[in-house]
């Protein structure tokens, strides 16, 4: 089951269960949707993986009580800044390689 951490990565804008914007590698890592679109270029700083837009946690309880007041969101916030120059250098190779070839 997803964390649904509380934020970006690199930012620290906050991204509560219900926002729209925060985008995930399979590890989880998170981050929003304007450093995603900004320059990460679709490669995760931190394995190299592509991103997906991640889902929403149902806030009501439709059935089996799989919801977000049984499941709640992660608390545990994840900060670390990038250097878009650094990353671009990490990039550079990686985003030529359809995410899910790599």
């Amino acid at each position: 089951m997803l964390e649904l951490r509380p934020n970006c990565e690199n930012c620290g804008k906050l991204l509560p269960p219900e926002s729209s914007e925060a985008m995930i590698c399979s590890f989880e890592c998170t981050f929003c949707f304007h450093c995603y679109e900004s320059f990460l270029e679709n490669v995760c700083p931190n394995c190299g993986g592509g991103f997906s837009q991640r889902p929403i946690r149902p806030k009501n309880n439709w059935k089996n009580n799989n919801n977000l007041s049984e499941y709640p969101a992660s608390t545990k916030t994840v900060y670390r800044p990038l250097d878009p120059a650094e990353h671009s250098l990490f990039a550079k190779g990686i985003s030529k390689i359809p995410a899910k070839q790599r």
